[in-house]
C-alpha cells in the first residue's frame, strides 16, 4: 500500500488488522528451510560479524529487536513486536517521495540448537544459530519468504549474519518497475548487513 505522506499509527494499525487473518500470498510456505523453490529470484547474502559468545549473543538480541530493518528509510511497524510465529508486521519504507507499507507474517522461528543435520541453505553443520523467517501477505509488493539467521560456527568461532530469500513481484506496478524493485531489494540487503555489523560490535 502506498501513501503520499507518512502513515499515522492508526493507519498502520488498520493496515495490519486488515492483513492479520489473510493467508500467505505464495504457496511455498517454509521453503526457506529446504530446497530452493523454482520460479523465484533467489538472494543469499552473508557477512561475518565477529567471533565468540559475546558477539553471538549481541547479534541475536539485535535480530530480536528488528535492528536489521532499522535503516533510516525503512523500519518494521509497529515497533517492539516480539518475534513469534504468527505475528503480523509491516515494513514501512520511504522512497522516491512516497511511503509504502508491506505486510508479512512470521512463518517460523529457529530455536537455538545444533544444526548438525540441517539441510537449510547457508547453515553450517554443527553450528549454533537463532533466527526466523517471515512470508508475504496479500498487501505486499512482492511475494515470497525471507529468513534472517545469526550463526556461530564451531570450527573457527566466527559469527555470521545470514539473509536468505526467494521472491517475485506481485503487484502489477512492481512487475512493470522490476529493475527498480530489484534495486530496492539489493539496497535493503546491503544496508541490513551493514546494520548488523554495527549492532554486533
Amino acid at each position: 500500500m502506498f501513501f503520499a505522506t507518512q502513515p499515522s499509527a492508526e493507519k498502520i494499525r488498520q493496515f495490519i488488522a486488515s492483513q492479520r487473518e489473510l493467508p500467505f500470498s505464495y504457496a511455498e510456505v517454509r521453503a526457506t528451510r529446504g530446497p530452493k523453490p523454482t520460479g523465484y529470484t533467489i538472494d543469499h547474502n552473508r557477512i561475518k560479524l565477529g567471533a565468540g559468545a559475546p558477539t553471538y549473543a549481541q547479534a541475536v538480541e539485535a535480530l530480536k529487536q528488528w535492528t536489521h530493518f532499522d535503516l533510516g528509510w525503512g523500519k518494521i511497524v509497529p515497533p517492539g513486536v516480539p518475534i513469534e510465529v504468527g505475528q503480523t508486521v509491516a515494513m514501512q519504507a520511504q522512497h522516491f517521495g512516497f511511503y509504502s507499507l508491506n505486510a508479512a507474517r512470521i512463518v517460523y522461528v529457529l530455536p537455538e540448537r545444533s544444526a548438525s543435520n540441517s539441510i537449510e541453505p547457508g547453515l553450517t553443520p554443527g553450528a549454533r544459530r537463532w533466527g526466523y523467517a517471515y512470508g508475504t501477505l496479500p498487501d505486499h509488493a512482492e511475494q515470497g519468504e525471507e529468513r534472517f539467521t545469526i550463526e556461530w560456527k564451531p570450527d573457527d568461532d566466527s559469527v555470521w549474519y545470514d539473509l536468505f530469500a526467494f521472491s517475485k513481484p506481485k503487484q502489477p506496478i512492481v512487475k512493470l518497475g522490476s529493475p527498480l524493485a530489484r534495486y530496492l531489494q539489493k539496497k535493503f540487503q546491503r544496508e541490513s548487513l551493514a546494520a548488523m555489523v554495527v549492532a554486533a560490535k
